[in-house]
């Protein structure tokens, strides 16, 4: 019997952040490796069709306007309906944000808290749900973390909390 549905391919960019970092000590000494995305889901056997293009290795915190603009050019001519970006998650907002106006596309931003080489890492589990959502979510641009999927534009990462949260617009700016 024929595969009744093929999913589209999805188009996966990675920019490095937290999710790609090695640690040399406790947390300071730092580099942002390989992008990790592509062995999780080889690990995970994943069946979904998608191509896997390194943007960036930096942290997010590092990138600048003309690199969000890469980013922004790198989505606006693929030919994939549904991409993917792994990204650092204390700039993910911004980022998206820039993203926005392109709603002709699925587009989720996913990251992870601590690296995905931690044993504990979030990493796993974030960018599973992130290839659902991208998926299945209507054209925009999400961010998808630790099982919830935000609007970047009433969207704040709670450093204190180390978490993500919807805020009203107005808050969302500050």
């Amino acid at each position: 019997m024929a595969d009744v549905f093929t999913p589209a391919p999805v188009a996966v960019f990675t920019t490095g952040g937290t999710i790609d970092k090695l640690y040399f000590d406790a947390k300071s000494d730092y580099a942002v490796g390989d992008p990790q995305i592509g062995s999780i889901l080889k690990e995970a056997c994943a069946q979904v069709p998608y191509t896997l293009t390194q943007i960036f290795q930096k942290d997010s915190l590092d990138l600048t306007d003309e690199d969000r603009a890469v980013i922004a050019s790198h989505v606006e001519t693929s030919d994939a309906q549904q991409v993917l970006i792994t990204h650092g998650t204390d700039t993910m907002v911004e980022t998206a944000q820039v993203l926005q106006p392109m709603n002709d596309k699925t587009v989720v931003l996913v990251g992870a808290l601590n690296p995905a080489r931690f044993k504990n890492s979030d990493a796993v589990f974030n960018i599973g749900f992130a290839m659902a959502a991208v998926q299945t979510l209507p054209p925009g641009v999400y961010i998808a973390m630790n099982g919830r999927i935000f609007d970047p534009a009433q969207t704040r990462k709670n450093v204190n909390a180390n978490r993500f949260e919807h805020v009203a617009p107005a808050e969302a700016e500050g």
